[in-house]
């Protein structure tokens, strides 16, 4: 895959609007009951980057980033400021945050995933870019070294262990993580006398699948 690894600025994408996109095929059938299939196992986010811009600075900014993705053609991480951890937004990361999975005795590699649920019903979401330095692991509630027991692939969240969990052993995580972006345009029109009056660029960025 075409892809920086390089983040957008940050305060830049502070103040961005957007969000997790499903796809939901609906047939309604000749008794006025539906049928929903869904050919997406996972959701897809988009966001506004042209939300975030507070001065002509900021567009200069924009711009700079923009021609060094080369519009669509690279992707970039994206900090999604609503929902970048593996805990709360307001806690502190832990290692016992997630739980990704549960040792065989044989495996030494696992993705990071996050868990989101809603009463008796989950969804684990595979976490690709995990930030440097944030990931903190896990087995069977004691604390892991990194560098010592295990490694990150920060291009991939896979974390490699220096041996394989027990069976059975249940293995957490915690991590701060980036999401994996491109532009969804290949052009930004932007006006200074319209930015003065209060109107910001329309700049679209849209997930891709890492």
């Amino acid at each position: 895959m075409q892809f920086h690894e390089v983040r957008f600025p940050a305060n830049l994408s502070f103040g961005a609007v957007g969000g997790p996109e499903r796809r939901t095929e609906i047939v309604t059938l000749v008794n006025g009951h539906e049928e929903r299939n869904t050919p997406w196992a996972h959701s897809r986010r988009h966001y506004d980057a042209g939300m975030g811009m507070r001065s002509l600075d900021d567009v200069e900014t924009l711009i700079g980033f923009f021609e060094a993705r080369q519009g669509q053609m690279f992707g970039f991480r994206w900090k999604d400021w609503s929902d970048f951890k593996s805990c709360l937004p307001s806690a502190e990361i832990g290692f016992a945050d997630q739980v990704i999975a549960l040792g065989d005795g044989e495996t030494l590699a696992f993705q990071l995933t996050k868990t989101y649920r809603s009463g008796s019903y989950t969804y684990a979401r595979p976490i690709k870019k995990p930030v440097l330095g944030t990931v903190r692991m896990g087995i069977e509630g004691d604390e892991q070294k990194e560098g010592v027991h295990y490694w990150v692939d920060v291009t991939t969240g896979m974390v490699t262990f220096a041996a394989p969990p027990n069976e059975g052993d249940e293995i957490t995580a915690g991590y701060e993580f980036d999401v994996p972006v491109r532009f969804d345009t290949d052009r930004i029109r932007s006006s200074v006398a319209s930015f003065q009056a209060g109107e910001v660029p329309d700049v679209p960025v849209i997930e891709v699948r890492a």
